[in-house]
């Protein structure tokens, strides 16, 4: 009877996991193994062809020769994706420590104010900075108002555009992380490292950001994750000129209908996140050894 008990109980989320996650990630590694199909979709054919075409493409005499094209969008979306979550980190790490640091009715408004962004559709949220940064908007009309510049500057679909919307778009996901850690240090802590004439920026240094340091990692990977494989800032704020991992999968499977070759952008989307997340526990696992040592 307990076993039906236990088995009921964690039958639904068993089934929601498997339709909704694992099946979809199964459809997603077998059509990347499958052939082209002209008109979309695939043809259930054993190929390889996408796997190859990531570091190899075929000229007309029919040979392969190596083609560089999508390594390069596969590392400038790793490099787009890192940048802004150090980004995030350097916007978020004072904001969080603001907020700890607050008595504990004020916390709660303070955290209020942080998730108010997420009320508002992303798309709206990223199609705002458009208004801003193109060459009539809010920024280049101030500048030109005040003489700073005698002509407006190409802000709007630049690769620090991307940057700056996917850190717009994704400072929560590192503010809270690290609020967490933070929340649950002992204030006491630092209050003896400065007995020991620890100055601000020793205290901080030594006490606060390795206490921390499991926030800065969590938010660091929920951060990089939806970076790398982010479609709508990328498009709006880049205009495709500067094109993503999102991006390019989105194109193979809508416009290109290449449907395998998508596909395996995708596998190569997890893989990475994968090597992240085994990073991220790793580090977890490391950290914990040394609080018990």
């Amino acid at each position: 009877m307990q076993r039906i008990r236990t088995f009921a109980g964690i039958a639904p989320a068993t089934i929601m996991v498997v339709c909704f996650m694992l099946l979809p990630i199964l459809i997603i590694v077998v059509y990347s193994f499958l052939e082209k199909n002209p008109y979309g979709g695939v043809r259930p054919e054993l190929s390889f062809e996408a796997y190859s075409r990531l570091l190899l493409e075929r000229d007309f005499d029919d040979n392969l020769s190596f083609n560089p094209s999508y390594l390069l969008i596969l590392f400038r979306s790793i490099w787009v994706a890192a940048v802004s979550v150090a980004a995030c980190v350097l916007i978020g790490f004072p904001v969080a420590y603001y907020i700890a640091m607050q008595p504990a009715e004020r916390r709660n408004l303070l955290i209020l104010l942080i998730t108010i962004p997420f009320w508002t559709n992303l798309l709206i949220r990223t199609y705002c900075w458009i208004l801003v940064l193109r060459d009539t908007g809010l920024i280049n009309e101030m500048l030109l108002s005040l003489g700073v510049i005698q002509s407006p500057i190409p802000l709007l679909y630049t690769e620090g555009a991307i940057i700056l919307g996917l850190i717009y778009t994704y400072v929560p996901f590192m503010v809270l992380p690290i609020y967490a850690s933070l929340e649950r240090l002992d204030v006491r802590l630092i209050e003896a490292s400065r007995d020991l004439y620890a100055s601000r920026i020793g205290a901080l240094r030594h006490v606060v950001v390795p206490l921390s340091l499991p926030g800065i990692v969590a938010g660091s990977i929920l951060v990089f994750i939806p970076c790398l494989g982010a479609f709508i800032a990328p498009e709006l704020l880049g205009g495709g000129k500067n094109l993503m991992l999102g991006s390019l999968v989105q194109l193979q499977f809508s416009t290109s209908r290449d449907w395998p070759f998508g596909s395996a952008l995708s596998v190569v989307i997890m893989i990475v996140v994968m090597l992240a997340l085994l990073f991220y526990a790793r580090n977890a696992r490391n950290s914990g050894t040394e609080l018990v040592h």
